[in-house]
């Protein structure tokens, strides 16, 4: 397994593995996404946002990561998002992206890391556990998870 950042040629293939995921329901608030958002979300300010994938020997995606700011977060903070192909959970996918992920974020001038779950998806919130993050807010949808940069 090998991390990068994404680029534009990848949007095609995360936007698939995204709406795979998307389909399947259950663990994402995100609507269908096309190649051209994919590219936009891919594209965002480099200077406030980060877009990693990991891919296997043959260069297929095996998932992503992406951080940035969002609106209901101080400046200090980013969320974060992060997707991994069907049936290829628990092979160290998300762990490797988030090694990556975390050096980034300080790179950036970050001082956490903002996770925001549905409540149904369990999956998740062990994964973002599992990283250290620490649950600090519930909503009836959703639970939100804060990893200190340190």
């Amino acid at each position: 397994m090998h991390i990068r950042p994404a680029s534009a040629v990848d949007a095609r293939s995360l936007s698939e593995l995204l709406n795979e995921i998307i389909a399947l329901g259950g663990t994402t608030a995100l609507k269908t996404l096309t190649k051209a958002d994919m590219i936009t979300w891919i594209v965002s300010n480099p200077a406030q946002y980060a877009f990693l994938m990991a891919e296997d020997e043959r260069g297929d995606a095996l998932g992503f990561q992406a951080i940035g700011p969002r609106k209901s977060l101080p400046p200090e903070a980013c969320d974060i998002a992060t997707f991994t192909r069907s049936g290829k959970a628990q092979l160290g996918i998300g762990s490797a992206l988030f090694s990556a992920t975390e050096k980034k974020a300080k790179a950036l001038g970050y001082r956490w890391i903002n996770a925001t779950i549905l409540n149904q998806n369990t999956g998740g919130q062990a994964y973002y556990q599992s990283r250290g993050f620490e649950p600090y807010q519930y909503t009836s949808e959703r639970v939100f998870m804060r990893f200190l940069l340190h």
